[in-house]
């Protein structure tokens, strides 16, 4: 009987020390892994987004991955499917997929993601080698880069171009990512490039560093038409420095988000979040979009409600933000 009780107890505590993780004193669960699609390797959305990640796998539970992906549009797509967890999009293109028109006027309207948070803008860079290219207007009859057919990028130069009286038949438009649009320009194959992406721009920067680069500034009239018709983009001046240009660039800039699937739990989005937000003056030393990070642009999204778990944290932080 002593031997049997000796052997039960001795199993017992064998489940025990198991259960705990060892003798030792335990171990913390495994996290959960998540993948953050972002955008093309020659964009702002994979350099920040590979930050971020970085980020978040260090100080939460929580382990993200960013990876490769087509931009805001293809990752909408990778959520509904059930390919991706999180995802970066502009925020014109959220509202898009929201409801069902534009880019997704042909799919339907998707549903199953949430918003996670605001992080920075991203502007209407139209980016040419050419001085003599002083305004959208001439534009007509170039050579224009007008992004991938049916991207964000190219609903945002259709809006650009047709605020100016100007139509996709007006230029000899062009079909391609940032990398090959600056590729492009720099072999003289296109007159000018639609880049639509956290300024400064990896692509764009690699091409100011061989060649001398231009902004086509929008004038105030024709942006604030464009508001007035479309009041998802704002105002936007980028800087000369940027690219070593002459002169700053007036132009026009949507929000660059993160989003979410609904079924990602709670404490994942809040882990989320809070690896973003509770590490501001890490990130700074590490990319330059940091310094835009704030927690009332975060919280500022109305047109795609909130995921929970963003919700709890902006809620400690003392915003209160809408939630499915």
């Amino acid at each position: 009987m002593k031997k049997v009780l000796a052997f039960l107890l001795a199993a017992v505590m064998v489940f025990a020390l198991c259960a705990c993780g060892g003798s030792t004193g335990g171990t913390t669960a495994a996290p959960k892994e998540y993948s953050f699609t972002t955008g093309g390797d020659q964009g702002t959305y994979y350099g920040f987004g590979g930050v971020l990640a970085q980020k978040i796998t260090e100080k939460t539970g929580t382990k993200v991955t960013a990876i490769t992906s087509g931009g805001s549009k293809a990752n909408i797509e990778n959520l509904q499917a059930g390919d991706a967890q999180f995802g970066f999009v502009q925020s014109d293109v959220m509202a898009y997929g929201y409801q069902g028109s534009r880019l997704f006027e042909e799919t339907g309207a998707v549903s199953n993601f949430s918003t996670v948070a605001a992080l920075y803008m991203e502007q209407v860079q139209i980016v040419t080698l050419n001085p003599d290219i002083k305004t959208v207007a001439d534009l007509k009859g170039k050579t224009v880069s007008i992004g991938a057919a049916g991207s964000g990028v190219y609903f945002n130069a259709i809006d650009v171009l047709g605020v100016y009286g100007l139509t996709e038949a007006d230029i000899n438009p062009t079909y391609q990512s940032f990398g090959d649009s600056t590729e492009a320009l720099q072999d003289g194959q296109i007159d000018a490039a639609f880049v639509v992406a956290g300024a400064p721009t990896t692509a764009v920067t690699s091409l100011a560093a061989t060649q001398k680069v231009y902004l086509v500034s929008l004038d105030d009239e024709h942006i604030d038409a464009l508001i007035a018709s479309s009041p998802y983009y704002s105002k936007y001046v980028v800087p000369a420095a940027t690219y070593n240009m002459p002169e700053d660039a007036s132009t026009v800039a949507v929000g660059a988000v993160v989003i979410a699937r609904d079924d990602v739990p709670e404490q994942d989005v809040y882990n989320f979040v809070s690896g973003i937000f509770d590490n501001i003056d890490e990130l700074k030393k590490a990319h330059d979009k940091a310094n835009e990070l704030s927690l009332d642009f975060a919280a500022s999204v109305t047109s795609v409600p909130y995921h929970a778990g963003a919700a709890k944290y902006f809620s400690e932080k003392g915003f209160s933000v809408a939630t499915k």
